[in-house]
């Protein structure tokens, strides 16, 4: 900078020769062109080299830095969000590569290919764009020796003077759209990037949704099979604790293959009551009793019928207020006040899954009509009602295995299966 404030000193000592005074317009503030034309009402004058007007070249190289620095600030603010960007893409793909292994195996290599591949091409850019800057730095160098040796005297011919002058913007303007059509050239790879990563995000979102579809929810280890309906073919699950609830939460995971005319999930009953609780879908209706079928909790066309895939179930009760909720994959779908106001469950009762089941848990005592055909995980059930949030978090495919309920909790409470019931992973 000192360099480039010498050759400013120089010009302005030369171009007072023989004048009196020069007027310098510096309304525009980055580009001020040196007018060609000599004023015509100036008079000879010995006043030495000042200094007064160095803030014009003084602006024209500060606006050039900055320049350089906006550019390198954008190269790092890319170069970062790439990263981030391809940092997450991978935690993404090993996530959904821990089950089905041999399926993203291609893929995640395609996509760390063609990572490395965008990445070569951004860094051969910004290598074009690094070499620039150093031409512009090497003009900027030869230009502060070109003052230097013009610096010993002031009386240097105006004319000469002149034309090397014009000939500094006209080359630092070259520089510029040298740098310009670069940077147009990396932009125009980082947009390429861009969208090459939006696509293997969009592949990556499809295979995890077939992925889900497939697979349980995350968390489950493992799930009950029924894979026909009939009066056979049932689970039986022993409480850790006593039945005796004045209020209650159950939720679980369906995977329904076939449904009729009505489809039994969960079932409680006792010596004193056959339908003390049931939690039943009929076709595209979810549907909550308790206590004896007299009070009946819908949510009519909340459900596909048979659509093959994993749904979540909820319902919560309390005896104090009477209100009882169903809740389906995280959203409640009906709530209703006074049910069975003030009324405990019996305790010592059956627990039965896929199946209304019977008071002593006899094989081949259920009704085939109500038998539930499919898959089942992630049954839980408390002594109180949960929150709305408790409940949303549950419903998510990502970990909702990992809450267990206290009164039964899947994966460590016992279950039976029974008839051609069975466990798979």
């Amino acid at each position: 900078m000192g360099s480039l404030r010498t050759l400013a000193l120089v010009w302005v000592c030369c171009s007072l020769e023989g004048r009196e005074e020069v007027t310098v317009n510096y309304a525009e503030s980055y580009y001020n062109e040196i007018p060609d034309d000599e004023p015509s009402d100036v008079t000879a004058t010995t006043t030495p080299c000042a200094s007064r007007d160095l803030s014009r070249w003084d602006r024209l190289f500060i606006t050039l830095e900055d320049s350089q620095m906006r550019q390198n600030t954008l190269l790092q603010h890319m170069d970062d969000l790439v990263k981030v960007e391809l940092q997450s893409l991978r935690d993404d793909m090993h996530r959904l590569c821990r089950r089905p292994e041999n399926s993203c195996m291609g893929l995640s290599e395609q996509v760390s290919l063609g990572f490395d591949h965008a990445m070569g091409q951004l860094g051969e850019h910004q290598d074009r764009h690094n070499t620039t800057l150093q031409q512009l730095l090497e003009l900027h160098r030869h230009q502060a020796a070109s003052l230097a040796r013009l610096e010993s005297g002031c009386v240097v011919g105006a004319g000469l003077m002149k034309a090397q002058m014009k000939s500094l913007p006209l080359a630092l303007k070259e520089q510029d759209a040298r740098s310009s059509t670069d940077g147009a050239k990396m932009e125009r790879t980082l947009v390429a990037l861009a969208s090459g990563l939006q696509q293997f995000h969009d592949k990556l979102s499809a295979f995890e949704l077939s992925a889900a579809e497939r697979f349980l929810p995350s968390g489950c280890e493992t799930a009950l099979l029924f894979p026909m309906r009939s009066q056979h073919i049932f689970a039986l699950v022993t409480p850790d604790a006593s039945m005796a609830l004045r209020a209650l939460t159950i939720c679980l995971w369906a995977k329904l293959t076939q449904s009729q005319n009505r489809t039994m999930l969960f079932s409680y009953r006792t010596t004193r009551n056959l339908q003390e609780l049931q939690l039943s879908l009929a076709r595209q209706s979810v549907q909550f009793v308790v206590h004896a079928g007299v009070h009946l909790v819908e949510a009519r066309n909340a459900a596909e019928d048979g659509d093959g895939e994993w749904r979540h179930y909820c319902l919560t009760w309390s005896s104090n207020q009477g209100l009882a909720s169903l809740w389906l994959d995280g959203q409640q779908v009906a709530i209703v006040p006074g049910v069975a106001r003030g009324h405990t469950l019996h305790d010592k009762g059956t627990i039965t899954l896929g199946q209304q089941g019977s008071p002593a848990g006899l094989d081949g005592d259920g009704d085939p009509t109500l038998a539930f055909n499919g898959k089942m995980t992630g049954v839980n059930m408390w002594d109180h009602v949960l929150g709305a949030e408790k409940v949303s978090q549950n419903s998510r495919r990502e970990g909702s295995c990992n809450t267990r309920g206290n009164v039964i909790g899947w994966g460590v409470s016992e279950i039976v299966p029974h008839g051609g019931a069975q466990f798979i992973n």
